[in-house]
């Protein structure tokens, strides 16, 4: 059993920054994959970004390419998300997960078995 924590969201202005962590209980973090994904109103929920287990391998959805930035610390049971020049279809709230399996397949939610409660960013004008 996992229980994923996040924090860090809120109120910015476009163009502004942000870092999300998510905290995870339990000794076996470092061997789940790691990701993030958003859901806006009325949307569904999609992958924002991934991590493997030791963090040499991350993916990235072409919408936050060269902005956001994911990292995590096994040793502190964290997972990161560090957004850069955040505009407006960025606000969505945010859910850190992890899961096991082939991390090709990470960008899917069908993929994750623990999900955090979310935290909303919002994004304004």
């Amino acid at each position: 059993q996992v229980q994923l924590v996040e924090s860090g969201g809120g109120l910015v202005q476009a163009g502004g920054s942000l870092r999300l962590s998510c905290a995870a209980s339990g000794r076996t973090f470092s061997s789940y994959v790691a990701g993030w994904f958003r859901q806006a109103p009325g949307k569904e929920r999609v992958c924002v970004a991934t991590i493997n287990q030791s963090g040499g391998r991350t993916y990235y959805a072409d919408s936050v390419k060269g902005r956001f930035t994911i990292a995590r610390d096994n040793a502190e049971n964290t997972v990161y998300l560090q957004m850069n020049s955040l505009k407006l279809e960025d606000t969505a709230v945010y859910y850190c997960a992890t899961g096991t399996g082939t991390f090709g397949l990470s960008y899917a939610p069908a993929y994750y078995d623990y999900w955090g409660q979310g935290t909303q960013v919002t994004v304004s004008s």
